[in-house]
Order: structure tokens, then sequence, then C-alpha cells
């Protein structure tokens, strides 16, 4: 490579660092970037504690915080001025009524022991189906040994043995008591014979007593006598209630005391008081179902409660289950009564509906569906009565009432108001249901017509038509 070349190569290479210095130094247009450094600058570190205390005493700034607290005050005493109002002002809640365990929910009676396979080991068997239909207490039997008008045969703590043993209810109670469900048992002492008491009540107090206490020993809730008067008149019976009925104290299971009679009473309340009986089982027939309802003897609801039994005749068994659980009085409910169980009909079946056995007939499968169905419609109306307190001890007034159909109402302080209505007669009925309490429309809670009342429908109550043979349950909630 010749000199000349050579001084043209450092010339460029010379003239390359010169562009690269220049343009490390500036910016896009050319100007170059020179940091001067700042002489004297002065920085804010903020007041020291003598010029804060300076500033804060002036007549300024003491004026604003006077000011400040003074609606501070205020604000908080307007504040709780207005909950005092609210508070006086607002209504009060009604005090709960005492309740017990027989309260609050259906009891279910099982006389016939001996129909179950293995007796009462298959009724413990059984206590799930029990416990979904939210059953609260078992009546069992009479389960004692006992020949038909023999007194001397008599004997009350001893299990008769085609029911099964002793060891069968201890294990029984213990299981039921785990599901929250309480046993009755049922004494009455002549209960294969005549009459109950042997024609004379006297000659069984001894027994009857010895019975109640080995009985309750044992975890036994409850007993249910029939005819219980006959035994009331006789001067050893306070002795025995005072075992049923002692002095407990505050929070303390209470024993059931159920008298069950066969006829019509004229006076509740006169034969509980008479009795000390907690609960009265009615099984007569009826035949005014309207004048029993509008009678406040039977509906009304206090300390006592009743409940009637065997209506099935007089109304069909979904109509039925709507009555008994939404009146006032713990419902009873006879074995079988959940599916529309005859009497005389077997029990066959009608535990396993959920998961019956393959059927080839046509006619069976129909039953079970239809049993089934009613079921649904049991376990229904007893969830709804264990969670509305309208239902559990509210007030009852009838609205409607005609020879075939009635219509009546629970409330219960501030809680949702339930309506009622049933139509047992062969033909359409329409009600007016209006008065100044009511509102225009309710809402469907439950209903033996799906289709033209179905649930959560808006109906009206002016004019409430409903069909043959139908009944519904409304809602509306309290208005203040």
């Amino acid at each position: 490579m010749s000199k000349e070349a050579d001084m043209k190569e450092v010339e460029l290479n010379e003239l390359e660092q010169e562009k690269q210095s220049m343009t490390a130094d500036t910016e896009k247009n050319g100007c170059v970037k020179v940091k001067v450094p700042e002489e004297n600058e002065v920085k804010f570190t903020g007041l020291t504690k003598e010029e804060l205390m300076r500033v804060a005493g002036t007549t300024g700034w003491v004026r604003t915080r006077w000011v400040l607290l003074v609606l501070f005050w205020l604000g908080w005493v307007g504040m709780l001025a207005g909950a005092v109002v609210i508070i006086v002002q607002a209504p009060r809640c009604k005090p709960i009524p005492e309740m017990h365990w027989w309260n609050e929910g259906p009891l279910y009676e099982i006389p016939d022991v001996n129909n179950y396979d293995e007796g009462i080991k298959g009724i413990e068997n059984k206590l799930d189906n029990l416990n979904q239909l939210k059953v609260k207490g078992l009546i069992l039997g009479p389960i004692h040994t006992a020949q038909a008008d023999q007194p001397g045969t008599l004997n009350m703590i001893e299990i008769d043995p085609v029911m099964g043993t002793e060891k069968d209810l201890e294990s029984l109670l213990e299981r039921a008591h785990k599901k929250g469900i309480s046993i009755v048992l049922d004494l009455t002492p002549n209960y294969k014979g005549n009459a109950v008491w042997f024609r004379n009540a006297a000659v069984v107090v001894k027994k009857l007593k010895e019975a109640f206490v080995y009985w309750l020993q044992k975890g036994v809730d409850g007993f249910l006598l029939s005819d219980m008067v006959q035994i009331a008149k006789t001067a050893s019976w306070q002795p025995i209630q005072n075992i049923i009925h002692p002095n407990t104290t505050e929070g303390t299971k209470k024993c059931v005391l159920i008298d069950s009679v066969n006829t019509a009473i004229d006076n509740v309340s006169l034969l509980l008081e008479h009795t000390g009986a907690d609960l009265l089982l009615t099984k007569q027939q009826v035949l005014d179902l309207s004048g029993l309802l509008r009678n406040r003897d039977y509906t009304r609801h206090n300390s006592h409660a009743w409940s009637l039994s065997n209506t099935t005749s007089v109304l069909p068994t979904r109509l039925y289950h709507m009555l008994i659980f939404t009146l006032p009085p713990t419902p009873v409910f006879n074995r079988g009564d959940e599916v529309g169980l005859k009497e005389g009909e077997p029990l066959t079946g009608i535990w396993d509906l959920e998961n019956p056995a393959e059927e080839n007939n046509e006619t069976a499968k129909a039953l079970r569906e239809e049993r089934s169905s009613i079921r649904n419609f049991f376990r229904a109306l007893s969830d709804l009565r264990g969670k509305e307190r309208a239902l559990l001890h509210g007030e009852y007034a009838f609205l409607h009432s005609s020879s075939s159909s009635f219509a009546f109402l629970r409330l219960w302080d501030q809680s949702e108001r339930f309506i009622t209505v049933l139509n047992w007669g062969d033909s359409p009925v329409t009600m007016t249901l209006t008065n100044t309490d009511l509102p225009a429309e309710a809402r469907v809670r439950l209903s033996t017509d799906t289709e033209k009342l179905a649930v959560d429908r808006m109906v009206p109550l002016e004019k409430l038509q409903l069909e043959a043979k139908q009944a519904v349950l409304l809602s509306y909630p309290y208005a203040g």
C-alpha cells in the first residue's frame, strides 16, 4: 500500500472518532448537554419544633381546632340520639313462648310393633327414614305383657317377646337419641281387652308407678295413656304425675305425657288441666270438619297441645297433611300416614320408595310413584313446620268457612304470614280472602294443584279459585 493511501486512512479514523464524540454529548437537535453544578442549593427540611408551636398557637389555628372538635362531638351525639330514637320507635319482638321437643316437629305413632320385621329391632332400622321426615318423637306400642281383661297378668316393665327384648329397646333408645328422636311408650294397661283400665283404674296404680320409674331410668322420654281421665280420678294420680313432671331446672329435657281418647271432647282445656297431660290425641271420626276448625278450644295455641288423627276418610291424604301440619297443635301421625297407607294395608315397600326392587307390574310401579310423591309432600310440609315461626307457634285466625272448604291464617310477630286453604268438596270453590290486614296477593309455597297453583306463583286473594279435593299453602311478608 502507498504512503498516500496510508495518510488518507489515518485522516478517516480521526474524523470518525470526532463524530462519535459529538454524538455522545449532543441531543438529536444537535445541542450539547452541559451540566452546571448548582451552587448554594436549598433543601426544605420542615418546621422545627419551636416554629411549629409558634404557628399552632396563632389565633386562626386555635379557632379552627375548636370548631372541628365541636363538630365532632355534635355528630357523635346526633348519631347516638338517632340510634336511641330508632330503638324506641322500632316494634318490639314478642317473646318466644315456652317450647318443648314435642312442639318442634311431628310425632310418629307405631302401635303395631309386631307388624315390623324383627319387631323393635326392625323399627330401629327405619330411624334414618323417620329422620328424613323431621320426626321429633316416636310413640311406640303398647309393648308390655298383658292378657285381655286379666289384671293379674299385667307386667308393664316386661316386653312382650313377640315384639322384642329389653336389649332391643335400649339399642333403639340409644340410636334414636343420637338422631334427635325421642321415644314415648304407650303404657295403656289393658290394651288387648275391652276396658283399658280393667274397669278399675285403682288396681293398676302401683304397677303404673313402678313402670314410670323403671322406664324413665332407661331413658324413655314420655308416656301415652288411653282415657287418662279414669286414673286421674284416683287419689294416687298426683304422686304418679309428679314422677313424670318433677321440679326440673331450666334447660332440662321434659318428659311428655299424652292422653289418647276415641271420642269427641267438649272442653279440651278443662280435660288437659284435670289430667295434667301435655298432649291430647283425639281419634274420633270427624263429620263436621269446618265446625271443628272454628272451635277456638281446639285450635288455639298455648302450653298444651292436641292432635287430630284418623281423618283420612274425610280428607284426601295431601289435604290431611296440609291441615295437620299448619294447625297450631303438635302434628301426630300414625304409621304409614306419610305415604297415604290405608288401614289394614301391609307395610311392605313403604320404606324403600327411593330404591325399590325391580317391578314388572305397572300397577305396583304406579302405586310406588304415587306414594313417593305423597311422602315428598309430607317431607316438605314437615320442613316448613320446623323452620317457620308462624307455623311453629303462631296465632290462628280463620278467614273462610263453608261445609266443604276452609281457610285460616297463621301469623307470628314480624315473621312471614301463612294462609292455608282447603277444599275437600266435590266442586270447585271461589273464596274471597280480604280484610284490612291481608295483601292483594300472596305467594304459593306448596300446593296439591301444581298446574294452576304452581310453587312461587303470585295469586290474588280477592277471588281465589280452588278445584275440588285441592289445597294450597300461601305466604306473604310482614308489612310493618
